[in-house]
């Protein structure tokens, strides 16, 4: 018996179930599909913008990292760099300390980072609901195969393999088809979880790094300034002692 004669003797209920099966197959491809262009849209471009921001952090430019945010908007390290000047650009134009502004701009980056996990996330749950629960539907269906092969034994009082074979087809069917709808979506979540983790990590350090910039370097500056002035000052006294010599 080969698979069109399978599908042949599936009854109305087990044709049901396997449609339901066929339909959350091709949901679940789709939904790989979109998230796997949407996190090799956010790498590429992450990885694009990255550059702008050594640079800034090795004394740059604000204006040309902005601009450079707003040309890979779909990067997530990006986003969260530009909301944190964002905050700290408009603290200093209202006229207010910028070294005050910590708070606000570290809760600034912090939001950003929750708000980009969440828009990185979406999707994913539909993933993990089809990976956990097709097995199930696809054992109801088997469930019901079974029960349909047993009644139709009952009903003709024998159980050759015509009369088992409606029911048989429905119980494979079902679970090879339920088995192959949930090993792709369980893959697939697995790895997009992994990348969000990545994406997670890179944010978090793109943050300290963007936070030491604007708050840190300020201050090794004024200690740079203040070493410079005892040196200055020490060379001064010592000066006349090597002048009198």
């Amino acid at each position: 018996m080969n698979f069109t004669e399978l599908i042949g003797h599936v009854g109305i209920f087990g044709g049901a179930v396997i449609v339901s099966l066929a339909l959350l197959s091709v949901f679940s491809v789709a939904m790989i599909i979109d998230k796997h262009r949407r996190f090799s849209s956010t790498t590429r471009e992450s990885e694009k913008f990255k550059p702008e921001f050594k640079k800034f952090l090795h004394g740059g430019d604000v204006q040309n990292l902005l601009e450079a945010a707003r040309q890979h908007q779909n990067s997530h390290v990006a986003q969260v760099v530009s909301a944190g000047i964002i905050e700290y650009d408009g603290v200093a134009q209202s006229g207010g300390d910028a070294s005050a502004s910590f708070d606000l701009v570290t809760s600034a980056i912090r939001d950003s980072i929750s708000e980009t996990l969440i828009n990185l996330k979406k999707g994913l749950g539909f993933l993990a609901t089809i990976g956990s629960t097709v097995p199930f539907v696809g054992l109801f269906g088997t469930v019901v195969g079974i029960i349909n092969a047993f009644r139709s034994i009952a009903a003709t009082g024998s159980g050759g393999m015509s009369v088992v074979s409606g029911g048989i087809a429905e119980a494979l069917v079902s679970t090879a088809l339920g088995i192959f709808v949930a090993i792709p979506a369980v893959v697939a979540f697995n790895h997009f979880t992994g990348k969000l983790e990545t994406f997670h990590v890179e944010m978090n350090r793109a943050s300290s790094q963007l936070i030491n910039r604007l708050f840190k370097i300020p201050e090794l500056k004024g200690l740079d300034a203040e070493m410079d002035e005892v040196k200055a000052a020490k060379a001064k006294k010592e000066g006349p002692a090597y002048a009198t010599r």
